[in-house]
């Protein structure tokens, strides 16, 4: 069976981190969103801090850790944010 294909837009620090707007990855099947966010803390290790406070979203829709990615799917990982 082939990986599926997921868009994953970034916001704040993860947006500095890697200097776009949004990544395009390859993940196997049956991936949890949180694989999401440890393989980008996996490349990018001073995002470590965002680890358990950072929200997930999957189409529109706010999800938990164990989600199961599907094909196509649209992955916003959003971090606390400050400011006023």
């Amino acid at each position: 069976m082939s990986g599926i294909t997921i868009t994953v837009k970034l916001f704040a620090a993860y947006q500095e981190a890697y200097g776009v707007s949004e990544l395009v990855l390859e993940f196997p099947p049956d991936t949890p969103v949180v694989a999401v966010r440890d393989r980008l803390l996996g490349e990018h290790p001073e995002l470590a801090q965002l680890r358990d406070i950072t929200r997930f979203g999957v189409n529109l829709q706010f999800v938990e850790l164990d989600t199961i990615l599907q094909n196509g799917d649209e992955v916003v990982l959003i971090p606390p944010v400050s400011g006023g």
